[in-house]
């Protein structure tokens, strides 16, 4: 290193971000210390303090060794900090970075510490409108039951919020801040009931409400290609003429009404959760008619507290309708009712179905074995392009007399199409 121009070492300890790995360089030599304001980005770890460099510092205030190492650096770019801090030691790096400052994460630990000083935990989140250049932002553990006092950011095109609990018009009024958000991530966010999401720029949107699974979501972004929604029970979404990728679930509650636009660009559709009306499942396939990959994973339907097995679908009528599907991964329930039609019966000859390459099929109960074992060989007949056919046997009852009669026919359809069929 010594033989290097003070350009190259200044580059290559430029990549450092670690601050452990930052205070023990500054220790090194006067020409490393020289090279530390070179750095774009630094990140404090949740222990940082727990190691003997740090401890050595001269100051033993954790807000007080941050602020003097985010002052050393000329143009920071991107900060992360998940050890404890203060309200005022994030005000005062902010004040110092804010102007180059582009990518910030924090872990704010709000939760716990609202219950300790409500106060403190609501001005932390309001510092953050100190870093008005920010582009991205990432926070974890948000007490948010108060509407932030941030001016607009202009600039911000990612927002992650993990772990939170907000208000309706609090998460609302923050959206409200960030105007050209392109991607909004919310994870185990609790207190939400009935929100409304429109955002002109927003193209990729995950939210995860945390509770009884009865929230009710209204979303309209124009530019949306990518949506998660896990935990609502009602769902309007408009302006999807962009949505390539969307999933719906549920895991704990039920999902009663789902309203989008036709869906003429989706590629992927997800349905997941243990109740949903049939009329939200029959919608969402009609909407989708041009799906490339469908995963359904619906236990039951039934409104309200009836839980009832899917009805009878048409196999014939449900492949006419969804031409270009290239993968199918389907859960019991779906597969139940796949097999209960008689339309297999009497097939018109021109019937195929020409992109399925790929399915997987979860199987959890032997009756109407034969049915079952039918749709498997309707699969391999009429699916020209299959190249992969996997079935998962799941907690199938042993103690049912057909069991190992239907498993020994699974076993020898697997034997004639060894090429593309794998047990599970």
């Amino acid at each position: 290193m010594e033989s290097l121009p003070d350009a190259i070492v200044q580059y290559i300890l430029s990549h450092l971000n670690n601050a452990k790995d930052v205070t023990s360089c500054i220790s090194v030599s006067k020409r490393w210390k020289e090279s530390m304001p070179f750095i774009r980005s630094l990140y404090f770890p949740r222990n940082v303090f727990d190691t003997s460099s740090m401890r050595d510092c001269d100051d033993t205030n954790p807000d007080e060794i941050i602020l003097k190492i985010v002052m050393m650096v000329v143009r920071l770019e991107e900060l992360v900090v998940y050890c404890p801090f203060s309200s005022s030691g994030l005000a005062a790096w902010l004040n110092v970075a804010n102007k180059s400052l582009r990518h910030l994460e924090l872990r704010m630990d709000s939760l716990s510490e609202h219950q300790i000083s409500p106060e403190n935990s609501s001005s932390k989140l309001d510092c953050l409108g100190i870093a008005k250049n920010l582009e991205s932002l990432r926070l974890w553990g948000v007490m948010m039951t108060q509407s932030p006092k941030w001016e607009t950011f202009h600039y911000l095109r990612n927002l992650e919020i993990v772990g939170a609990r907000m208000e309706d018009h609090t998460l609302v009024d923050a959206l409200h801040l960030c105007p050209n958000l392109n991607r909004l991530l919310l994870l185990g966010c609790e207190g939400i009931r009935s929100v409304s999401i429109n955002m002109k720029e927003l193209e990729e949107c995950k939210l995860d409400f945390y509770g009884a699974g009865n929230n009710s979501l209204t979303i309209s972004c124009p530019k949306l290609i990518s949506l998660e929604i896990q935990g609502c029970g009602w769902m309007r979404v408009r302006d999807t003429q962009c949505l390539r990728n969307l999933s719906i679930s549920n895991s704990g509650g039920k999902v009663y009404l789902v309203d989008f636009s036709k869906l003429v660009a989706l590629e992927t559709l997800s349905l997941r959760g243990v109740q949903w009306c049939w009329d939200a499942i029959s919608k969402m396939l009609q909407w989708a008619s041009e799906v490339k990959y469908l995963y359904m994973k619906v236990e039951f339907t039934g409104d309200f507290e009836n839980l009832l097995p899917f009805p009878e679908i048409d196999f014939v009528e449900f492949f006419n309708a969804h031409p270009k599907l290239q993968k199918f991964d389907i859960h019991g329930a779906m597969f139940a009712a796949l097999c209960q039609k008689n339309s297999l019966k009497s097939v018109d000859s021109k019937f195929s179905i020409p992109c399925l390459e790929e399915i997987v099929l979860t199987v959890r109960s032997p009756l109407n074995a034969e049915q079952k074992m039918s749709t498997l060989e309707s699969f391999v007949k009429y699916a020209r392009n299959l190249k992969k056919m996997v079935i998962k046997i799941l907690q199938m009852k042993s103690s049912h007399s057909s069991t190992d009669d239907f498993f020994e026919d699974i076993c020898r359809f697997k034997y004639m199409n060894r090429k593309i069929v794998r047990i599970e």
